[in-house]
C-alpha cells in the first residue's frame, strides 16, 4: 500500500530533511527547557515533581493564570487550527463561528464540574477516584474503560493527522513522524509530571498565538488577497465556481449552511467527550488552586472561541478564492477531497502566499498543538493506570516514590501504544473528518453518568454501570444503521457522512440519560455525600479536624476584605453545605474529637467525616459554583441561540458586515494572547521573580568558584 491509497493526500512543500531537522530538533529543545524549569522549580520553589502528589496534580496549586494558559493550550487541538480553516474552505464562514461555539461552552461545563469536585471530593486526584467511591469496582473498570479509550483515542487520532500533515507538506513518511511526534513529549512528562505540562502548556500556547496571528494577518494582508475588502472580492468574484451544496445561494458568505451546521453539532457532541471524559482537563482542576478553578476554565473558554473563528475564516475563504491561480501549488488541479480531509488547506495557502519560511512556521504551529495534547493526553492515562488501577488493584499499599516509579513506566508505555494505535489508524484509512465524526459515538455514553454521580445522589450504582454500555451501543447502531439505511452499504465513506454521524452521536449522548433515570427507579437509593470525603491523598491517609488549617499546598484563606464580600450561601444551597462540612458541629463536642493516632478515612463513621476546608472557604467555592453555572448558560445562549439564530436566514454577507465580522475575529485572537499569556505572566511574577533571583545567585556563585580556582 503506498501513503496516498491510506488517504493521505499532499503535495511537498518542504524538503525531507528539513522536516526530521524540525521535528527532532523541536523535541530536543522543549525537553531541554522544561528540565532546566524543573531544576528552578525544586531549587527555588519548593516544587518537586519527584512526589505523586507533584506529578499527578502539581501539589494542587497552581494560580488562575497558568490553569488558563494550560487549560487553553490542552484544548488547542490541531483541529483548531488547521480542520477549521478546511472546513471552512467546504462549506464556508459558518462553520468557524459554529467551531468556536463548540470549543467554549464545554470548557465553561468543566468550571462547574470541577468546582463541585472540589467541594465534594477535595483530595482527588482522577475522576475515576470518585467513580470508584461512589459505584465500586465494577463501575470503576467501566468509567476506566471509557476514560481510557477516549484519551487514547483523542490522542492517536491526534497524531495520526500530524503524521498525515507532515507527510502532506514534506513526504517524510507517515510512520516515522507517527513516532518522533511524541518522543520528545515523554522525556519531559516522564521526569517532571503535570507541572512540567503546565509550563510546557504555556511556552507551546505562547508560540502557538504569536503565529496563529501572524499567519492571519499575513495572509491576508498579502497583495494577492488585499486585505478585508479584497478577500470579499475575490470570493465574490469566484462565486460561481465555489458553489457550496445547502447555502443560501451556495455562497461561502452566508451563516444559512446545512452543512455547516450539522458538523458544528457534530463537533459540540464530540468535543464535550472530550473535555468532561478526559481525566486531563479534571486533572487540571484539580491541581489549581480554589479560588482558580472557575476564573481560569471561563478565562480559557472565552479566549479560544476566537482561534478557529478568525484563523479558520480567513484561511478558508482564501483557499477558496486562490485555489484556482498560478500562485496555488496544486495549480491547476485545485485541492481534492483527499486533501481537504487530510487538512492540507492551510498549508497550501501559506506554501502560496508566505512561501518556504511560512511553512517552517506552519511546521512549528503543528508541532506545539500535537505536543500538547501527547503530554496532556500522558499524564491523563499515566495517572488512571498508576493510581486507580495500579495502587487500587495490584498493589494498595504502594509507597509514593514505588507510584512515582510506576507513573514514569505508564507514560513511556502510552507513548508506545498510542504510536501503534495511530500507525494502525492511518492503515485503516481513517482521516480528520472521519474521526472527527466517529469521536462522539464513543466518548458520549459517560458524560451525563459521570456528571450525575457529583449533582444528582438519585443515580445508582446499576445504572452508573449500565447507561454509558446501553449508550455507546444505541449510538454505534443508530450511526451504523442510518448509514446503512440512507447509503446501502457501510463503510468508511457512508459512516463519514453526515447525517449518519449527528444521529449517532445524538443517540450516543442523550440516551444514557434516560438509561439511568429508568434504571435507578427500579431500586431507588439516596446516596450521602459525605462518603466522598474518604478519598485519601497518595500515602497520606489522614483525618483533618476543624481546626486543622487548609492544606498547605492551597491558599484557600481569604483576607479581610474578601470575607467582606464573600456572599452566604443561598437556601438551596444549605443542606449541601451542611452535608459538605460534615463534622464541622461536632467540635461543639470534644469527645468525638478523637485524640488518638489518625484514623483512615474508609474506615471512619461517616457522622465522624470532616472536610478538610473551612467553611468560609466552603462558602466561597458554592458562590464560584453559582458563578460558573451562570456563565455556562449565559455563553451557551449566546453562542448557540442569540447570536448565529438571527442570522441563520436568507442573507449573504455586505461587504462592510463581512470586514466588521473578521475585524472583531482579529481581535479577540488578540484578547486570547492576553488572556492566557500576558496575564498568567503577571499572575505568576512573584515565582518568576523568585526562580530568576535564584538561578542569578546560583550562576554568580559558579561563576565567583570557577574563576577563583587555582
Amino acid at each position: 500500500m503506498t501513503q496516498a491509497e491510506l488517504g493521505v493526500q499532499g503535495v511537498h512543500l518542504i524538503p525531507q530533511g528539513t522536516a526530521y531537522g524540525l521535528l527532532i530538533g523541536l523535541g530536543v529543545l522543549f525537553c531541554g527547557v522544561i528540565l532546566v524549569a524543573i531544576k528552578i522549580q525544586k531549587a527555588y520553589l519548593s516544587e518537586d515533581s519527584g512526589t505523586s502528589e507533584m506529578f499527578m496534580v502539581a501539589n494542587r496549586s497552581v494560580g488562575t493564570g497558568l490553569t488558563a494558559s494550560a487549560v487553553f493550550s490542552s484544548w488547542m487541538w490541531i483541529n483548531e487550527t488547521v480542520l477549521a480553516a478546511a472546513m471552512c474552505y467546504r462549506y464556508g464562514l459558518a462553520v468557524p463561528l459554529w467551531w468556536g461555539s463548540g470549543l467554549c461552552f464545554q470548557i465553561a461545563l468543566m468550571a462547574a464540574l470541577g468546582v463541585m469536585a472540589k467541594i465534594r471530593v477535595p483530595y482527588a486526584h482522577t475522576s475515576l477516584e470518585i467513580i470508584r467511591q461512589r459505584y465500586g469496582w465494577i463501575g470503576h473498570v467501566v468509567f476506566i474503560l471509557l476514560n481510557i479509550t477516549n484519551n487514547v483515542f483523542g490522542c492517536a487520532s491526534m497524531i495520526l493527522t500530524g503524521s498525515q500533515l507532515i507527510y502532506g507538506v514534506s513526504g517524510m513518511h507517515f510512520v516515522a513522524a507517527t513516532i518522533l511526534i511524541p518522543l520528545g513529549v515523554v522525556m519531559y512528562t516522564a521526569v517532571g509530571g503535570l507541572k512540567a505540562t503546565f509550563l510546557t502548556d504555556f511556552l507551546h500556547t505562547t508560540v502557538a498565538l504569536i503565529l496563529i496571528i501572524y499567519f492571519t494577518l499575513s495572509v491576508l494582508t498579502h497583495p494577492a488577497v488585499g486585505g478585508l475588502y479584497g478577500l470579499y472580492d475575490k470570493v465574490m468574484a469566484t462565486a460561481g465556481e465555489n458553489r457550496i451544496p445547502g447555502n443560501y445561494k451556495g455562497s461561502l458568505l452566508t451563516m444559512k449552511s446545512k452543512g455547516a451546521i450539522v458538523w458544528g453539532l457534530i463537533l459540540k457532541f464530540g468535543n464535550l467527550a472530550l473535555v468532561v471524559t478526559d481525566t486531563a482537563f479534571w486533572q487540571k482542576s484539580f491541581a489549581s488552586e480554589v479560588n482558580a478553578t472557575v476564573p481560569a476554565y471561563n478565562l480559557a473558554a472565552l479566549a479560544v472561541f476566537g482561534i478557529p473563528w478568525g484563523l479558520g475564516t480567513v484561511i478558508g475563504l482564501t483557499g477558496r478564492a486562490l485555489h484556482n491561480t498560478p500562485i496555488f501549488p496544486t495549480y491547476p488541479d485545485g485541492i481534492s477531497d483527499a486533501q481537504v480531509n487530510a487538512g492540507m488547506v492551510m498549508p497550501l495557502v501559506v506554501k502560496a502566499l508566505i512561501g518556504d519560511s511560512g511553512i517552517v512556521a506552519f511546521f512549528v504551529l503543528l508541532f506545539m498543538a500535537l505536543t500538547s495534547t501527547v503530554s496532556s493526553s500522558m499524564i491523563a492515562v499515566s495517572s488512571i493506570l498508576s493510581f486507580d488501577v495500579y495502587k487500587t488493584y495490584i498493589n494498595p499499599k504502594a509507597s509514593d516514590q514505588r507510584l512515582l516509579h510506576v507513573s514514569h513506566l505508564t507514560v513511556v508505555f502510552h507513548a508506545i501504544f498510542i504510536t501503534g494505535v495511530s500507525i494502525a489508524m492511518n492503515y485503516g484509512g481513517a482521516n480528520m473528518t472521519w474521526i472527527g465524526y466517529f469521536r462522539p459515538i464513543l466518548s458520549c455514553p459517560g458524560i451525563i453518568p459521570l456528571a450525575l454521580t457529583l449533582f444528582w445522589s438519585g443515580q445508582t450504582r446499576l445504572a452508573a454501570i449500565l447507561a454509558p454500555v446501553l449508550g455507546f451501543f444505541t449510538g454505534l447502531g443508530i450511526w451504523l444503521g442510518a448509514a446503512k439505511a440512507m447509503y446501502e452499504a457501510v463503510n468508511m465513506t457512508t459512516t463519514g457522512e453526515n447525517y449518519p454521524a449527528l444521529y449517532g452521536a445524538i443517540g450516543s449522548f442523550f440516551s444514557p440519560a434516560l438509561y439511568s433515570v429508568v434504571i435507578s427507579m427500579y431500586k431507588p437509593q439516596t446516596f450521602d455525600w459525605r462518603i466522598f470525603l474518604r478519598i485519601e491523598l497518595a500515602d497520606e491517609a489522614q483525618l483533618h479536624a476543624s481546626d486543622t488549617p487548609d492544606h498547605p499546598n492551597q491558599k484557600p484563606q481569604l483576607d479581610s476584605k474578601q470575607a467582606s464580600e464573600t456572599s452566604t450561601p443561598e437556601a438551596s444551597d444549605i443542606d449541601d453545605l451542611e452535608r459538605a462540612k460534615a463534622g464541622y458541629e461536632s467540635e461543639k463536642n470534644p469527645a468525638a474529637i478523637s485524640t488518638g493516632p489518625p484514623t483512615s478515612p474508609t474506615q471512619l463513621s461517616l457522622d465522624d467525616v470532616r472536610h478538610p476546608f473551612s467553611e468560609q472557604t466552603l462558602k466561597e467555592l458554592f458562590r464560584w459554583n453559582r458563578i460558573a453555572w451562570i456563565f455556562f448558560v449565559v455563553i451557551v445562549l449566546i453562542t448557540f441561540i442569540l447570536w448565529p439564530m438571527p442570522l441563520y436566514r436568507n442573507y449573504v454577507f455586505t461587504k462592510p458586515f463581512f470586514s466588521g465580522w473578521v475585524t472583531v475575529a482579529i481581535l479577540w485572537q488578540f484578547f486570547a494572547f492576553f488572556a492566557v499569556v500576558v496575564f498568567p505572566l503577571y499572575d505568576g511574577r512573584w515565582e518568576i521573580l523568585r526562580g530568576a533571583v535564584g538561578s542569578w545567585k546560583s550562576s554568580r556563585e559558579f561563576v565567583r568558584r570557577w574563576t577563583s580556582r587555582p
